[in-house]
């Protein structure tokens, strides 16, 4: 390539960073090309495969040549296939204006914060948070305004919502169960927060990408739910990555009120024209399918958790809370952090290079101090994971 003068980028990166989970999933797969065995606790990717049912309508999709173009915002048949799951599930009512499917959920949420987020305005984001949700702000010309639920154990209220709001206020993003904590907001501090969303006037986008994935006693809820006076001040966003095991198909939804939803397909009409067709007649039989897998699925992770919490609370200067939904464990591990190992960073990268065990620092999700820890790898790899961090805390 004939060599060029820098490239001046645009001022909207400028407050951008790349995705330090898949600066993780990059440096893991650098170590594995160099023969470097890696144990990777870093991807939230599921280590199932996508159910039959589901590979199998994909290739009858592609047996009856369904591979052209659709509708921007998704074909008919997927919308109602949405609708109905949030019917049947969390009683919710919603019209086929209400609905878009889209490439992934992380394009929902992009979707809907560019919809209604304008330069200057101040997005609520609860810490710990999703790496992307803050970039995304920042993309648009918003505000990040963190909401720090530390001091609760990372439980979300109301009244902490409260007190970070100003006059600048234009959305809230939440996320439940939390990537990367685990925790849930109740049912009734969900509504709590939507209904000072109406009094208030601000809007609420809720990330749904782990509704599935809740451990007993608690049970799958979604804001779709909610009476439609609240329902209509929220953005549900949701996707099959997770519950599927469907990460490359690329496909998600959303739920909201018409005009942020058709102001949603405007910007999809002109981004990626529509969701691969192919995926979106395998969406509609996960969502109507039978639900099997899925329960398989859970009850293992429940398992995988259960025995990894327990393990890393038993390493002298890790605590551990034990996680309500999604598949990460977040540790604290103040109590390891001294001398040449100054912050979670700093130990993210020594476990890699000196354990051959990745993970996440913490402060890649606004909370400096801890790691994660995905489990959606089997109880075998996480076995070895730990004894391999154990060693290598013991030799320091």
């Amino acid at each position: 390539m004939t060599a060029s003068r820098n490239i001046e980028l645009a001022d909207r990166l400028s407050k951008m960073t790349s995705s330090s989970t898949l600066r993780v999933l990059q440096m893991t797969e650098r170590l594995r090309a160099e023969g470097i065995d890696v144990i990777s606790l870093g991807a939230g990717e599921p280590d199932f495969p996508t159910p039959e049912n589901i590979r199998e309508a994909a290739i009858t999709a592609i047996g009856a040549g369904f591979t052209k173009y659709t509708a921007a915002g998704g074909i008919a048949d997927l919308r109602r296939a949405i609708i109905e799951r949030m019917r049947r599930d969390f009683d919710a009512d919603f019209g086929m204006e209400e609905v878009i499917a889209t490439v992934g959920g992380k394009q929902a949420i992009f979707e809907a914060i560019a919809a209604i987020v304008n330069p200057g305005d101040e997005v609520l984001i609860p810490s710990p948070y999703w790496v992307t949700f803050p970039e995304v702000v920042h993309f648009c010309g918003g505000t990040p305004v963190f909401i720090d639920t530390e001091p609760e154990d990372f439980q979300l209220t109301a009244e902490a919502v409260r007190e970070r709001l100003t006059p600048r206020t234009r959305l809230l993003v939440l996320n439940s169960p939390n990537n990367p904590t685990g925790r849930v907001v109740p049912p009734e501090e969900v509504r709590r927060i939507v209904e000072l969303a109406a009094e208030r006037d601000f809007r609420v986008l809720i990330d749904d990408c782990y509704l599935y994935f809740v451990y007993p006693p608690v049970e799958p809820f979604s804001a779709a739910g909610l009476p439609p006076e609240l329902a209509s001040r929220c953005m549900v966003t949701g996707s099959f990555s997770k519950t599927y095991a469907m990460t490359g198909w690329r496909i998600g939804y959303a739920l909201g009120p018409a005009e942020w939803i058709k102001a949603m397909v405007t910007i999809q009409s002109h981004s990626t024209s529509n969701p691969t067709s192919i995926s979106q007649y395998a969406a509609i039989e996960a969502f109507a399918g039978r639900q099997d897998s899925v329960r398989e699925m859970l009850d293992e992770y429940r398992r995988r958790r259960d025995w990894l919490v327990a393990a890393l609370n038993e390493i002298p200067g890790v605590k551990c809370l034990l996680p309500e939904g999604a598949f990460y464990a977040f540790p604290n591990i103040r109590g390891l952090l001294s001398g040449d190992l100054p912050t979670s960073r700093a130990l993210a990268d020594a476990l890699l290079e000196h354990a051959g065990v990745a993970v996440t620092s913490g402060s890649a999700f606004g909370a400096e101090g801890y790691i994660r820890l995905s489990y959606a790898t089997g109880l075998d790899d996480l076995q070895r994971a730990v004894e391999r961090i154990r060693a290598y805390l013991d030799r320091r």
